[in-house]
């Protein structure tokens, strides 16, 4: 398909401040709804970088629950794609955590004890809120609980999660010297660690690096996958936003900033793309820390299909 530089830069646009406002509605929604069981706010709800709208806030129940509530996905990213995505919210246990030792290294050596076990899960306990607010609109999910929206919101994933603390690599047992993740348990007894809050900075600090160019092209690569979903492309059903923005994100940034037409930047994006697609495994999130398709031969086939893709859809006018 033939797109136009005017298209382009209509794509690349980033969220408007009606919908800055609606994610900060989001955030507001969940921590009204543990209001009613008793939480309460710690901190007012903010912005963990100015450059997004990555809005936090923290609180603290009366049976000394503290929770981290955040937003994360693309909307924390500012690299959504206008009326598609829905709002992710990360709702982080963190009172207790779970850590990762070095060799020989174990809670001792930190002083930590073991936490205590809850008669009620901590996605139970956010589920209950939400459902006392929000009532049949609540609907509980493998990872997360959908709040389906309305004509004055929008619809929202929440993530119970509990903190996820890597000490790997402190060597001077400081309790505060860990990489911070979030550790999902799902319903069907998986496990999944992501690293939202890395992922937010890293895009932030490579935006910054490329002249503010990476987040635009992140968006027309999800405007031209959501273009592709239409048109029945196979592998473009498969692919993720957030793999999306981490294919992107290995991208050199002198690639974004060797010329000012859009057309330009994105066409050596997708060739970049197609000639180290081979190099794939190495491929790593924005977060800096997981390989993007290190432990999924599925996923693999998914991202290097959708480069073939892209490669076949886009083209530009001369």
């Amino acid at each position: 398909m033939i797109f136009t530089e005017e298209q382009l830069r209509k794509y690349a646009k980033p969220l408007s401040e009606t919908e800055e406002n609606q994610c900060k509605n989001a955030i507001r929604m969940v921590v009204d709804a543990l209001k009613t069981i008793g939480f309460n706010e710690r901190t007012s709800i903010q912005k963990m970088y100015s450059e997004t709208p990555s809005f936090e806030v923290m609180m603290k129940s009366n049976d000394d629950y503290e929770v981290k509530i955040f937003l994360q996905g693309s909307y924390a990213n500012n690299t959504n794609v206008r009326q598609h995505s829905d709002v992710d919210i990360a709702v982080v246990q963190i009172d207790q955590f779970r850590p990762k030792y070095r060799v020989g290294v174990s809670k001792t050596n930190y002083g930590f004890i073991s936490a205590i076990s809850k008669s009620k899960t901590f996605k139970d306990i956010v589920q209950s809120a939400l459902e006392n607010k929000f009532g049949d609109d609540v609907e509980r999910k493998n990872k997360s609980i959908k709040i389906h929206g309305n004509s004055y919101r929008k619809d929202a994933d929440s993530v119970p999660a509990l903190r996820y603390r890597d000490y790997s690599y402190d060597y001077r047992f400081d309790p505060e010297n860990y990489i911070g993740g979030i550790l999902i348990k799902a319903d069907d007894g998986t496990e999944v660690i992501n690293y939202p809050e890395q992922h937010i900075k890293n895009g932030i600090d490579k935006n910054k690096r490329t002249n503010l160019y990476f987040k635009k092209m992140v968006r027309i690569a999800e405007e031209m996958r959501y273009q592709m979903q239409d048109e029945g492309y196979e592998f473009a059903q498969k692919a993720s936003s957030f793999g999306i923005e981490c294919l992107l994100y290995n991208v050199p940034d002198e690639i974004f900033t060797k010329y000012d037409f859009y057309k330009y930047i994105f066409d050596d994006i997708v060739e970049f793309l197609y000639d180290n697609k081979h190099n794939i495994n190495n491929f790593i999130e924005v977060n800096g820390i997981k390989k993007l398709c290190y432990d999924s031969a599925d996923r693999e086939k998914v991202y290097k299909g959708f480069i073939d893709e892209l490669k076949g859809f886009y083209s530009y006018e001369i």
